[in-house]
């Protein structure tokens, strides 16, 4: 099948590249020319693990191709996947511009039957004014072309995206064509040859069901976390109570590790825009609201401690105090900072007058557009703890989940651990002779007896 995708980001670049890896004919549109010159020479400009591997193979066997022509891109296409950003307005609606532009340009130059499919994460309703946009281009060239219009919401993992996608928990498909129905089971086929997991609904149910999956998910994190809260205040091991309560086939173990709030492109611009919908519904969302300043406040508990310990009550409290980050990507397999919780937790250290080093495998690059200067940065995880009054634990890297403790104790000022991820067993550090402050594993007792 002959596909188009417009928009090579996250989203696109992936999409593109796995149904080039099934056989069709893709090619992935960008307005950044730099972007598209480089994806020519194999330049990713994102990391996901096998992503580069899957763009050289499908590039060299000739099924995956870049350009910046979109209008004979989409003359060559069937099916268009609009995957272009819908990044969070002043009050938190998703902005819609980049995909109504992409489908006014899809109806200026389509000259045939074409299926326009809404990849991006969009508000209910969006298909209805994709599909206005492009009768009023055909309309405008004077043309009666048929075409229709598909929501088809991605639902992948940063960091596991290939397999999320070749070996997908779910197809959404909204559409209220049959015929078009039946191209995009065939066009997902590749991957339901174990079990059909494709499923077919109405539009305006199949963009609900990509925001209210975030949700649910966002609302799961929140939730433990304000648990991890209380246990330190209790005296409780949060860790003990996951597993208590995640052994309970309706709840789950998933999405149940406490930490420093979700970040990302997808949890913190979804529940804004949801909220947002609900309140042009009418309908006040309090849920929603409660798990956006949750999360919010979730991102300061780290600090907090920090300063708490280290502090010296002066309007500088952490000045002259060194900090070692680990992990600076919002979560580990990825070099994504969008949302980070490591840039409200670092930006607050620095407040308070904390000097700053920073280690990550892959998000260094991207931590300099946002912190630049203002801390220092290491490709060692080592090299940053000499004189370091600290270790803080921001993100669960499997490459810190084993550390060498003694070398760790040996280079630290003071043997100190602030762990946001809960990565090591309490009893254990402390044997090791390490202070380690961990998120509701550290209650000192029962703070209501």
């Amino acid at each position: 099948m002959k596909i188009c995708v417009i928009g090579s980001g996250y989203v696109g670049l992936v999409a593109g590249t796995c149904f080039a890896e099934s056989g069709n004919n893709v090619i992935c549109v960008d307005v950044d020319q730099e972007k598209i010159e480089g994806l020519k020479r194999g330049v990713i400009p994102i990391y996901e693990p096998g992503l580069k591997e899957l763009v050289l193979r499908n590039c060299e066997e000739g099924r995956l191709s870049f350009t910046t022509d979109l209008d004979a891109a989409v003359k060559e296409s069937l099916v268009n996947f609009i995957a272009v950003g819908t990044p969070p307005g002043a009050d938190g609606s998703a902005d819609l511009q980049y995909v109504l532009n992409v489908a006014r340009s899809i109806g200026q130059a389509m000259d045939g039957f074409k299926i326009i499919v809404d990849k991006s994460t969009v508000p209910v309703g969006t298909a209805d004014k994709v599909r206005i946009a492009v009768a009023e281009e055909l309309a405008k060239r004077g043309v009666d072309i048929e075409f229709d219009v598909v929501s088809n919401p991605e639902f992948l993992k940063e960091g596991a995206a290939i397999d999320d996608f070749m070996k997908p928990d779910r197809v959404v498909i909204g559409t209220d064509n049959v015929r078009t129905a039946e191209i995009m089971k065939e066009l997902y086929s590749a991957f339901m040859r174990k079990s059909n997991r494709l499923i077919t609904m109405d539009i305006r149910s199949a963009e609900m069901t990509k925001y209210a999956a975030n949700a649910m998910l966002a609302t799961k994190i929140t939730f433990m976390n304000q648990i991890a809260n209380l246990c330190d205040l209790m005296g409780a091991d949060v860790m003990a109570v996951r597993e208590g309560i995640g052994s309970d086939s309706r709840i789950g173990y998933d999405f149940l590790f406490p930490g420093v709030g979700y970040g990302g492109s997808c949890f913190p611009k979804d529940v804004k825009a949801l909220a947002k919908t609900a309140e042009e519904c009418d309908y006040d969302f309090i849920l929603l609201k409660a798990v956006e300043e949750a999360n919010t406040r979730q991102k300061r508990v780290l600090s907090d401690k920090i300063a708490a310990r280290l502090g010296n009550g002066e309007a500088k409290p952490l000045a002259g105090k060194t900090i070692a980050i680990w992990g600076l990507s919002f979560k580990p397999r990825t070099d994504d900072m969008r949302d980070a919780p490591s840039v409200t937790i670092i930006n607050a250290l620095l407040e308070l007058g904390a000097q700053v080093r920073a280690h990550d495998p892959e998000a260094i690059k991207e931590a300099k557009k946002v912190f630049g200067e203002r801390i220092s940065y290491s490709h060692n995880q080592y090299e940053i703890l000499p004189g370091a009054d600290a270790l803080v634990i921001i993100t669960e890297w499997n490459e810190y989940r084993n550390p060498d403790f003694d070398r760790i104790k040996s280079l630290l000022v003071n043997p100190l651990i602030f762990d946001g991820r809960n990565l090591y067993q309490p009893n254990r550090l402390r044997l090791e002779g390490f202070e380690y402050l961990p998120i509701g594993r550290n209650g000192k007792g029962a703070c209501c007896e």
